[in-house]
Parts: structure tokens; C-alpha cells; sequence
């Protein structure tokens, strides 16, 4: 059965993005971008893998990405339509309809579609964002890495958005980095 892995960037205070979903003040640092792209390369969008030099890189662990809207318009506003071409690319959105054929937009409940999706065969399931998708996929995630950035945001967008039950996970590895970030994984008890 394949596992949905969590793998996000957030602040020490828990938050992934500003109140208006802004990002980019999580700073892009040399030292952990070129950890993730040996680790994970598939999890750099369209735009990035040329710069990071993973243009030929086959997928390593996940062959599919799950997106809430909000994770997703960004690019979509930027011009990027199908910010993951390497990965089968599904979008939770009851307002979007799919900009382009490689993006599935899914209007349904995100707890079946993944369990439907950890039935198929293939590799493992990337889940991107944001909050209150990965609030909603709490009971179903198995693994969680945190890139987590020695910044305080006070407030913003939490990890995990909406009501959640409380669960449970155990720390399997850890690594720090020159940069201050730290970049641990968790597993489901």
C-alpha cells in the first residue's frame, strides 16, 4: 500500500505561510535545497528543477502530488499551470475547474480520494498543502517532513488548519543544516 508523506517548510511558531498565503519569506537556502534535490527531487516544481539540476532526475519516492487551491493558484496566477508535469497532479478545489489536461482538480472528499489513491499501485503520495488540506488528511498521513526555519511568523497559516484530532507521531530522523534549518521526519505511532 503506497503512504502519504507531508513534506512541508514552516516557521518555528508552526506556520507555512503569511495570513495571505505568501511564502516567501521562508528563504531558499543552497545548503537544504541540495539535500532534497539528492532526497526528493521530484518535489521541485517545473520552474525550479533546471536551477537545482534535477532537469533529468527520475522520481525517487512520490509519483503523485496532492494541492488545496490556495497551495496551488500562486503558480497558477504566475503562469505555471502544471507546476509538477513529473507527477500526477491533484488539485482539491470546489471553485477551479483544471487549467490544463495533467492537472486533476477534485471536488470530492480528499480522505476517499486518498485512500482510493494509496489502493493504486505506484510510488508513494506527496502531499504539498496547504493547512487546511493537510487539516483535513491528518488521519491519513504516515510520514511527515518538516523543513523547519529558525523564523517566527506570530501568526498566518498553520500547518494543520481546521479541527483536528489529536495524533500522534514519532521522530525517526533529523538533520540540521549550516543554514539554521532543520529538517526532521516523523512517522505515524
Amino acid at each position: 500500500m503506497r503512504s502519504l508523506t507531508y513534506y512541508v517548510g514552516a516557521t518555528l511558531d508552526g506556520f507555512i505561510a503569511d495570513a495571505l498565503g505568501g511564502f516567501d519569506f521562508l528563504p531558499v537556502e543552497p545548503d537544504v535545497m541540495q539535500a532534497m534535490a539528492a532526497e526528493m527531487p521530484e518535489t521541485f516544481p517545473v520552474h525550479a528543477r533546471e536551477p537545482f539540476g534535477v532537469t533529468d532526475v527520475p522520481n525517487k519516492r512520490f509519483d503523485t502530488v496532492l494541492m488545496g487551491r490556495a497551495t496551488y493558484e500562486p503558480g497558477l496566477n504566475a503562469g505555471i499551470a502544471s507546476p509538477y508535469p513529473h507527477l500526477r497532479q491533484v488539485v482539491f478545489s470546489r471553485t477551479l475547474s483544471a487549467p490544463e489536461p495533467e492537472v486533476e482538480v477534485v471536488a470530492g472528499d480528499a480522505v476517499d480520494v486518498v485512500r482510493e489513491l494509496k489502493r493504486q499501485d505506484g510510488m508513494d503520495i506527496w502531499l504539498c498543502g496547504g493547512g487546511a488540506l493537510a487539516g483535513q488528511l491528518l488521519g491519513e498521513i504516515d510520514e511527515l517532513v518538516v523543513k523547519r526555519y529558525p523564523l517566527a511568523l506570530g501568526s498566518g497559516i498553520p500547518m494543520f488548519a481546521g479541527p483536528c484530532e489529536l495524533t500522534g507521531f514519532a521522530p525517526e530522523s533529523s538533520h540540521s543544516f549550516d543554514s539554521g534549518v532543520a529538517v526532521t521526519t516523523y512517522t505515524r505511532r
